[in-house]
């Protein structure tokens, strides 16, 4: 449906098989899409024993019905797999130019040449224990991701660490080498100079003897 006025553009016209459309459900439904804004992009409304699933996107309304005891995350998978799949088709009949023929239209279902493909998605959700299994899929998907993820992080955080230790270990021989250095520069000194000093007591005890002895 149209955001800005609610106007239903396509619709499957047969009901999922265990879920019959009443005309009070399709009055619900009508009043709902009229109040809709482009505010909220995903929304559940509970309607006695069943629940009305709606997500906004690019000007459209994306809405469906459901039993209450269906998982809420595979009813808004559905709205999600069926916006995609309506917008590509809206791109490949008109291109750049398919916002235009929305906002222009004023015949309610224009696009109802859809509906065959929607009926295909619609029987791919019927079988909940498969969507489950999907669900189920996705999560182990993102989970083993995540578990690499926080592998590879802690490898780096050990390679991290041996890095520190090779750091400490070369800044301790840094500091020996440093005292070693001063080390042998002070022999090395006290080489150069040792004769000069030896020569210097000798001449003052030589003095000290002839004139103070």
């Amino acid at each position: 449906a149209r955001v800005s006025d609610g106007l239903p553009l396509v619709a499957i016209q047969t009901p999922a098989p265990g879920i019959p459309v009443t005309s009070r459900d399709q009055q619900e439904a009508k009043e709902l899409l009229r109040k809709i804004t482009a505010g909220a992009n995903k929304m559940s409304i509970n309607a006695d024993d069943k629940v009305f699933y709606y997500m906004t996107r690019d000007s459209l309304c994306f809405l469906t019905m459901t039993e209450a005891r269906y998982p809420k995350r595979l009813a808004f998978l559905y709205l999600d797999e069926v916006g995609d799949l309506v917008l590509q088709e809206l791109v490949r009949e008109y291109g750049s130019s398919w916002r235009g023929e929305v906002d222009q239209t004023a015949r309610p279902f224009r696009f109802i040449h859809y509906d065959p493909l929607i009926q295909r998605k619609q029987k791919e959700f019927q079988d909940e224990r498969q969507q489950r299994s999907k669900l189920n899929d996705d999560l182990s998907e993102i989970q083993s991701i995540m578990k690499k993820n926080i592998t590879d992080i802690l490898d780096r955080g050990e390679k991290l660490d041996n890095v520190q230790n090779i750091s400490q270990e070369l800044m301790s021989k840094s500091s020996n080498f440093k005292w070693g250095t001063r080390k042998l520069t002070l022999q090395a000194r006290l080489q150069q100079y040792l004769p000069l000093i030896v020569i210097v007591l000798i001449v003052g005890f030589v003095i000290y003897v002839k004139f103070f002895w």
